[in-house]
């Protein structure tokens, strides 16, 4: 069956002088505020798209490692996942560096590295952004 998540967004103004707001709605989290200067610059206690992108990509990451371990018969104790979108004004979004640590007993280091790039090719938000370049380091712990 599949599921809708819903986000708004809400702007006032032109870009450079203008703000808004983005809601979660679907888990009811939270709304949070928006501006250019927070996505291009500093983030003053604002969010933006990338660093949205990379709470999904991360979470998702991280849950299609432990799914590909686990079927493998090595779950895993632990999966730490960061994501680090990077945005360049006037281009886009120029690449996404996952790194990610875990502890997996049993595993070897190659063998993990093979189940990281696994997940990296085939979690739905990876598939999502595949237009983009994804980097990857994976390490055990």
């Amino acid at each position: 069956m599949a599921t809708i998540r819903t986000a708004n967004a809400h702007w006032e103004g032109p870009l450079m002088g203008g703000q808004g707001t983005v809601s979660l709605d679907s888990s009811g989290l939270g709304t949070f505020e928006v501006t250019w200067p927070s996505r291009a610059e500093k983030p003053d206690g604002r969010t933006s798209p990338e660093e949205l992108i990379a709470a999904a990509h991360s979470t998702c990451f991280s849950m299609a490692l432990s799914h590909g371990l686990a079927g493998a018969g090595t779950p895993p104790e632990s999966i730490d996942t960061r994501a680090d979108v990077t945005f360049q004004p006037g281009e886009g979004i120029t690449g996404i560096h996952l790194t990610v640590r875990a502890k997996v007993p049993g595993l070897s280091a190659e063998e993990f590295q093979r189940a990281a790039e696994t997940a990296k090719a085939n979690c739905p938000v990876s598939k999502a952004l595949a237009g983009t370049g994804i980097t990857l380091d994976a390490t055990l712990i």
